[in-house]
Parts: C-alpha cells; sequence; structure tokens
C-alpha cells in the first residue's frame, strides 16, 4: 500500500534529454501543484548532469509564473551518459537525499524515462528514500504507451507553417521541394504534417522502404504532377531525419532518375531539400501543448503525494482505451489521463521503434494504402 509523502519531505522537479515546446508549462503546473499542497519545491538545474553535481534551486511562483508561453526549459537540460553507470546513479540518490527530496518528477523522453526507472531499482536501492513519477515530452512523440508527449503538436504546427510558406515559392516555380523535419527513429512528426500540410508524398523509417524504391516514390510523384490538370505541378515532399538516404545523395538520384523517365527535351524539374533542423524544436509552446503539459504534471504531483513511484503520467492511449491492470491505470486525477508502470513505457518504446509495435505496424501500413492518394 502506498504511504503518503509527509510534508516536511521536498519535491524536485527535473527536465532531461532534447528540449520540448511545453517543458516550462510543466515546471510551472508541478510547482504550483506541490506549492498548494504545502511543499517545497527544488528545481534540478541540466537534467541529469547537473543531478549527479547536486545542483539545486528553489522555485517558488515568482520564478515559474511566467514561464507558461516559453518554449525550451528554465531548468536546463543536458545529456548524461554517466547514468548508466550505477556508480553515477549512487551519486544522485544521495544528492537527493542530502536535500531531502521525498518526490522526484522528471520530465523528458525515453532516456530520461529509463534513467527514472534506473533510479527506482530495488537491486541498487532497497530502502528507496524517495518516490520517481515521470512525464513524457518528446517533439518526436517516440514514448510508448502515452497517445501524446509535450512538445508533438508544437512542432507539427512549426512544420505545416514552414511548408505552407515552401509551398508558396514551389507553386510559383513549379518545383519539387523535400524538406526534411526531425524524427530519427519515429516518423510520427512527418506522417502527420504531410496529412496537415497537404504533401505529396512523405518518407518515413518505419516504411522499410530501400534507397531505390524512396527515389522511385519521389519520382513517379512528380511524374504524376506534370499531367494534372488545373493545379500547379509543385511537388512537397516531407522526409523524416531517419530515411536511409542522405539529403545530397537522395537529390542526385532523384535528379538521375527524372531524366530517365522524363527525357531532357522537356521543361526540366527543379529540386530543392530544406532541412527545417532544431527549428522544429523550438518556439512557443502551442495551447495544446500547454494545456497537455499541465494536465500531466497535475496527474504526476498527485500520484506523487499519493506515494506512487515507477510510473509515469500518460495521454489517452492509440488503438486501445484500457490497460491492462498490471501495466497502469486511468488517473482518478484526470480521466483523459493513465498512470503506467515504466517498465511498460519502456518496453513498448522499444517495440515502437523497432518496428514490432501494433501502433508501429498500424502507421506503416496506413500510410502504404493512401500512398497513391496523396499524390492525387
Amino acid at each position: 500500500m502506498s504511504t503518503p509523502l509527509p510534508k516536511d519531505r521536498r519535491i524536485a522537479l527535473l527536465t532531461s534529454g532534447g528540449d520540448a515546446p511545453g517543458m516550462n508549462a510543466a515546471i510551472r503546473a508541478a510547482t504550483a501543484f506541490c506549492l498548494s499542497e504545502g511543499y517545497e519545491v527544488l528545481g534540478v538545474r541540466n537534467g541529469y548532469r547537473g543531478l549527479l553535481r547536486g545542483e539545486f534551486r528553489t522555485l517558488t511562483m515568482a520564478d515559474v509564473g511566467g514561464i507558461l508561453r516559453d518554449g525550451g526549459t528554465m531548468l536546463g537540460s543536458a545529456r548524461c551518459l554517466e547514468m548508466h553507470q550505477q556508480a553515477a546513479r549512487d551519486d544522485a540518490r544521495r544528492h537527493l537525499a542530502s536535500a531531502n527530496v521525498g518526490g522526484l518528477i522528471i520530465i523528458g523522453g525515453n532516456g530520461s524515462l529509463t534513467g527514472a526507472m534506473a533510479l527506482t531499482d530495488p537491486s541498487e536501492a532497497p530502502d528507496m528514500p524517495f518516490a520517481v513519477v515521470g512525464i513524457p515530452a518528446s517533439i518526436d512523440n517516440d514514448i510508448g504507451l502515452t497517445g501524446m508527449a509535450i512538445g508533438v503538436d508544437t512542432a507539427m504546427n512549426t512544420i505545416v507553417e514552414a511548408c505552407d510558406k515552401i509551398s508558396d515559392t514551389a507553386s510559383a516555380h513549379d518545383r519539387t521541394f523535400i524538406v526534411e523535419v526531425m524524427g530519427r527513429d519515429c516518423g510520427y512528426l512527418a506522417m502527420t504534417a504531410a496529412i496537415a500540410a497537404g504533401a505529396d508524398a512523405v518518407l518515413f523509417r518505419e516504411a522499410q522502404k530501400t534507397p531505390d524504391e524512396v527515389v522511385e516514390l519521389i519520382a513517379k510523384t512528380v511524374v504524376r504532377a506534370r499531367v494534372r490538370a488545373g493545379r500547379p505541378q509543385r511537388v512537397l515532399v516531407i522526409k523524416s531525419e531517419g530515411t536511409p538516404l542522405r539529403n545530397d545523395d537522395l537529390k542526385t538520384r532523384v535528379d538521375a532518375r527524372l531524366v530517365e523517365l522524363l527525357g531532357e527535351a522537356g521543361p526540366p524539374v527543379e529540386t530543392r531539400v530544406t532541412v527545417l533542423g532544431h527549428v522544429v524544436r523550438g518556439g512557443r509552446p502551442s495551447a495544446f501543448d500547454r494545456l497537455l503539459a499541465s494536465r500531466l504534471a497535475h496527474v504526476a504531483v498527485r500520484a506523487l503525494l499519493a506515494g506512487e513511484t515507477g510510473k509515469m503520467a500518460g495521454w489517452m492511449l492509440p488503438l486501445t482505451s484500457e490497460l491492462p491492470p498490471e501495466i497502469g491505470q486511468r488517473s482518478q486525477s484526470d480521466p483523459y489521463c493513465n498512470l503506467i508502470e515504466l517498465a511498460a513505457v519502456i518496453d513498448e518504446t522499444r517495440r515502437l521503434l523497432d518496428g514490432t509495435s501494433t501502433l508501429t505496424k498500424w502507421r506503416r501500413d496506413i500510410f502504404a494504402r493512401i500512398e497513391d492518394v496523396l499524390s492525387l
């Protein structure tokens, strides 16, 4: 049975891994909920790296009141490979114990949540002096057992806005634009942005296309655009960075294939490659990301105060409405949120990325079915 967190213990907040718009909203909400219940709040500077150095700062509403609209994270973030070592995790636990931390909320992606689970490993610390709850934040939406992660909606809107602008010049000159977006191991952003931006084709790692098939898809899409009537011959292709072809190689091979298909006598096809890069990660969070972050933070805090540990607060699940009880349960604090075992989250994330997840298979199959529809 869970033991509620004593009022004389502190609660610490940590953001880790790649930043995501909405992290600040989660920090603000979590701080506000903790303070309202009479708990002192500490912020950990620079993610796990700061935790290993004992870099804490007290957080008040004066510190977080105006950060709701800001991108990035006011606490800072950093990659920290040292957390893979037990000695480093032992140091982290000692710093938390010295600071009288009874509960830790970790806001981040797959690596951050893996670190959260490792911190609560009973084989390393059988008498765990603090509880840990995670909040998913990753623009790639590559975290298992949550319908959305913090930052995804803002990133998708950024991509669509950029593609709308690129489409203007592409239409004016009948050009083909290949727009690369973030998503090394997960093509969710490319898939959803392709639909929302009206792209003619989308490339993502999960489709498992060979380089030849990728080139043929783009070339076929351009040829279709050349014969469609009453519309600009512009072609917009959204490419996830995880697609197995470098941009310079892709452009060279597509151009060569188009010469083969269209010949050199006709109007030339101009192809351009635009890499949005870290532009996708920045910017003020959308209204949805602010709301999502605040609601997940509320669920995480309520779980922590009730004595829950080793869990993640997740958003509505795709494909299924209920969780097996051994994996998690619907939050009593918010009917749109779940509390899920971190071990189950890490396992499903692995399957999401290696292609064995039911959700990954569905995404791959549905885009295979609509591939020809996009280029009409």
